[in-house]
């Protein structure tokens, strides 16, 4: 189904991060839709819809992010709601999808709970998905419905094109991981700057311990690149080592700040100079440290939910 006119559309938001929300919703010439999320006394999610969604091009905003259950219980009884109310077309719109990193088995009898996720997204009745920057791109073929993945990588690199011009030759991009290098090498591609690679064995979940540096960063500024951080050990343990190898200055970058556990505590004491981030998870009071920049990805949410609601190509935002 088609669908034009911007009077047809409506941009709702659960409780992860409705500001990310009401700022999509105002790019987009809008407000926001009427809608409530609240428990009852026993923890059991109420959704109550306070406007008219009958044909309607309905967007959900919802993070899945902490605590994630909930956020993800708040995503599905919505689309479920909205499905039920008629809505004309349900478009789950997800800046961090949760359970990513559970993308495949790792060991004997592992659930892969990406691909239940995906499941249960689809059962509760959304049409299609925008996201950004999947832990695994893979991850879209989970789905049986469409699904738009939009990237974190132009917004991260123009913010750092426009802070250091033609200072940024002095830069060598350094991917924290193998599993990185993919990601970290576009990046160096749009700065037009070297890349290096930090070879770690991790003994175990959540415990990183670094064993090589692959390229030259001896003298040089690096800009470490990762999808998401999560309790911060593999990339503070990899800023300390790249001091130790001779780089003069540290700088980090991810999409998504997950930032759970001691993170706060490494990424302040590390060497670490500024963490940048991109507000695809609301950071609480607690984590709004100095060395942490947000950059809002609103816009470019905005931008592809009016090109889906046009039947436009959303791929032309990153050509």
């Amino acid at each position: 189904m088609m669908y034009s006119g911007r009077s047809n559309i409506k941009i709702f938001s659960c409780n992860a991060n409705r500001e990310l929300a009401t700022e999509v919703a105002d790019c987009l010439g809008l407000k926001l839709g009427q809608a409530e999320v609240s428990h009852f006394s026993d923890g059991e999610i109420s959704v109550k819809i306070d406007e008219t969604i009958r044909g309607a091009d309905v967007y959900i905003v919802q993070s899945t992010s902490y605590p994630v259950n909930d956020n993800l219980m708040e995503l599905l009884i919505m689309i479920d709601a909205m499905k039920r109310a008629s809505a004309g077309r349900i478009t789950a719109v997800i800046p961090y999808y949760g359970y990513a990193r559970q993308d495949r088995k790792a060991r004997a009898r592992d659930p892969i709970s990406a691909k239940l996720v995906a499941n249960l997204i689809t059962t509760a009745g959304a049409d299609r998905v925008l996201t950004m920057d999947l832990h695994c791109a893979q991850i879209q073929g989970f789905f049986d419905i469409p699904v738009d993945h939009l990237l974190g990588t132009p917004l991260l690199t123009n913010y750092y094109h426009e802070k250091y011009g033609d200072e940024i030759s002095e830069f060598v991009s350094v991917s924290p991981d193998l599993g990185s290098v993919g990601r970290t090498r576009i990046f160096a591609t749009r700065l037009e700057i070297p890349l290096a690679i930090i070879d770690k064995r991790r003994p175990k979940a959540n415990v990183s311990e670094i064993m090589n540096i692959i390229g030259n960063v001896e003298g040089k500024r690096v800009i470490l690149v990762d999808d998401m951080i999560d309790t911060a050990g593999t990339i503070t343990n990899a800023a300390n080592a790249l001091k130790e190898k001779g780089a003069v200055e540290v700088d980090a970058c991810c999409t998504h700040a997950v930032l759970s556990g001691p993170a706060i505590e490494r990424i302040e004491k590390s060497a670490i100079n500024e963490l940048l981030v991109l507000n695809t998870i609301k950071l609480s009071e607690d984590k709004c440290i100095p060395k942490i920049k947000v950059l809002s990805v609103a816009k470019i949410f905005a931008e592809a939910i009016n090109r889906i609601h046009e039947g436009k190509s959303v791929s032309k935002l990153f050509e």
